[in-house]
């Protein structure tokens, strides 16, 4: 011990005695310069600039080309972009991300498509490519967007895969599958289906194979579906993030939610720790069981502090399954609402981040009255609070969330249900569903997204097409002028205002000097082409922190996966 104190001391007296070396001159050269554009870099005044330049995964510049060129060296990357527009890094304020990837490459998507026939061929091209395995359409579809305007048959199916179990899921409300699927999860009657869930018969009695539900009960049925290996969990997340990639978006700020467990986080985790994630993910943990969530909440979060991890990933709190009992329920008790305040304060006093599910205004109130009551006690206007959905929000609760601080998560549902919408409640207040404009004067911090990708595309531009519009997928003009932003202000609400919901806000969300160096040049100019093909823009070419994670076209010698970033 006492020579263990000796060597000690001996190497703290060659340190004190050690001359410093003055430190060498960082390198003044950018590593990328973006000359001859049309940068718009979403500031405060919605700057249009000509160049960029990058060095180390920081903005370092952006205005004209001459004075930026003068930070090029040896090895710096010079870009002519002949004019085209680069925009922030997109971020979806609500995503699930973390799910959608799972299952990504193992799963058949009809994001797109415009008939019965297209879906169906993706269907066959599937069944060939894997002879007997499942075929699963998890969502992000709608009649709406077929020329048939209808869902398949179980025929239909049965004959695009005749030897395969097909899956087909409709939003959080309808099952179609084939009596091969049926058998494999051996569902045979009523009592094979969790609470939720309603098993169909025609007139005879027999099984139709379609199964309705709410999202409870959809959500119980697919739990039953087979779970693709931890590889293609892996390999399925790296893809998605490269198809979020190509569309333009660099971050997701992710809400949990339903057939999401703890183990479901690991491929995430392996990609960041092996430096391989292209996304920067906010994630939040929803609540695992009913009745025993702050239980849970509480031991998931012991070593989680809030922002924990770094600017690729973090942990961003709560939700947005905070309790069962106050989960997409209109009419809760107060005990229901005693049990969320425990947990909200809770997640207060940890200085957490929570965000909620709310679909209706006429009762977003008993959840207001809860924040209070938590706000009361511990103040939360700077814990970065959410409402997510909430469609119909009207202006007194908006004005409450503004005093709360709380801010409000906006996706394009409206795209996808417009139609519904108006069944359900009419069409003046689909007329200006969702209240962007008002809740932007009123001073509510507004993120956009897009729920997918069970009940939405994931896609950021038919999100930033409907914002501008108000048009569904069925090509009915919806939302009235006064409720619609310009083009400048949908753009931000897709970069800097998501960037305050995962607390970024300070450091990622628009092109400036210091800020990071994520960005995407467009196929074509979001700010002339016409509104009703801005969802068809893709990206040529995207960066995360300084780094190519997707090139193509002219760009395409850039592009990682020829090796070259």
């Amino acid at each position: 011990m006492r020579r263990l104190a000796l060597l000690f001391c001996s190497a703290v007296l060659a340190f004190a005695l050690t001359p410093i070396a003055a430190p060498a001159a960082a390198p003044l050269s950018a590593d990328m310069i973006l000359v001859n554009g049309k940068i718009l870099t979403a500031d405060a005044q919605f700057s249009i600039r000509d160049a960029l330049a990058v060095r180390g995964g920081t903005i370092v510049g952006v205005g004209r080309a001459a004075d930026l060129l003068t930070l090029r060296g040896p090895k710096t990357a010079v870009i002519d972009l002949h004019g085209r527009t680069v925009i922030p890094g997109l971020i979806d304020s609500h995503m699930h991300a973390l799910r959608a990837g799972l299952s990504f490459t193992t799963e058949v998507n009809w994001i797109g498509t415009t008939s019965l026939a297209e879906a169906l061929g993706r269907i066959k091209a599937a069944a060939l490519a894997k002879p007997g395995g499942w075929i699963i359409v998890a969502g992000g579809w709608t009649e709406s967007q077929f020329s048939e305007k209808r869902s398949p048959t179980v025929a239909e199916l049965v004959a695009a895969a005749p030897a395969n179990p097909v899956y087909v899921q409709l939003f959080y409300s309808q099952i179609i599958m084939t009596p091969m699927a049926m058998a494999a999860l051996k569902i045979t009657g009523d009592g094979d289906m969790p609470a939720g869930a309603k098993l169909d018969r025609d007139a005879a009695g027999n099984l139709t194979g379609i199964i309705h539900g709410d999202i409870l009960g959809i959500s119980g049925v697919f739990s039953k579906l087979p779970v693709p290996s931890y590889d293609q969990q892996v390999t399925g997340t790296r893809a998605f993030f490269r198809e979020l990639n190509r569309l333009g978006m660099t971050g997701v700020i992710d809400p949990g939610g339903f057939n999401v467990s703890a183990a479901s986080y690991a491929p995430l985790f392996a990609l960041w720790h092996d430096h391989q994630l292209t996304m920067r993910v906010a994630y939040s943990l929803s609540a695992f069981h009913a009745g025993t969530e702050l239980a849970d909440f509480q031991a998931a979060t012991q070593f989680l502090p809030m922002g924990f991890g770094d600017r690729m990933l973090h942990f961003n709190g709560i939700g947005e399954i905070v309790t069962a009992g106050l989960y997409n329920n209109d009419n809760s008790t107060p005990a229901q609402q005693e049990q969320f305040f425990q947990v909200a304060r809770w997640a207060a006093s940890r200085g957490f981040a929570l965000r909620v599910h709310w679909n209706h205004d006429a009762a977003v109130g008993t959840l207001l009255t809860i924040f209070e009551r938590v706000n009361a006690e511990i103040p939360i206007g700077n814990l970065h609070w959410i409402v997510d959905h909430l469609n119909d929000a009207g202006d007194v609760n908006l004005r409450r969330m503004q005093r709360l601080g709380v801010g409000w998560a906006v996706q394009d549902a409206m795209y996808f249900q417009g139609e519904q919408f108006i069944k359900d409640e009419g069409i003046a207040l689909a007329r200006r569903a969702p209240p962007v404009e008002t809740g932007l004067k009123i001073g509510v911090h507004i993120g956009a997204g897009t729920d997918a990708h069970r009940v939405m595309s994931y896609n950021p531009f038919v999100c930033l097409q409907w914002l501008l519009d108000g048009t569904t997928v069925a090509g009915l003009k919806l939302r009235g002028p006064e409720e619609t932003p310009n083009r400048q202000t949908a753009l931000r609400l897709y970069t800097s205002g998501s960037a305050w919901f995962s607390s970024d806000e300070s450091w990622r969300g628009t092109l400036a000097a210091g800020k990071a160096a994520d960005f995407a040049v467009l196929s074509q100019d979001y700010m002339t082409a016409p509104v009703s093909s801005i969802g068809k823009t893709v990206s040529l070419l995207t960066v995360v922190g300084g780094r190519t994670v997707y090139a193509a076209g002219p760009f395409a010698g850039y592009d990682p996966a020829n090796g070259k970033t």
